[in-house]
């Protein structure tokens, strides 16, 4: 079962979001504009 199923990108690009995220102290709001 892939939990990335349906989602608008890919599983790799999440994860590299979550690492960002949870690393660097990235807002929501920077994550969003870096993946526009």
């Amino acid at each position: 079962m892939n939990p990335f199923h349906g989602r608008h990108f890919q599983g790799e690009i999440i994860l590299w979001a979550v690492r960002w995220y949870c690393k660097y102290g990235i807002s929501y709001r920077e994550l969003q504009e870096m993946l526009a």
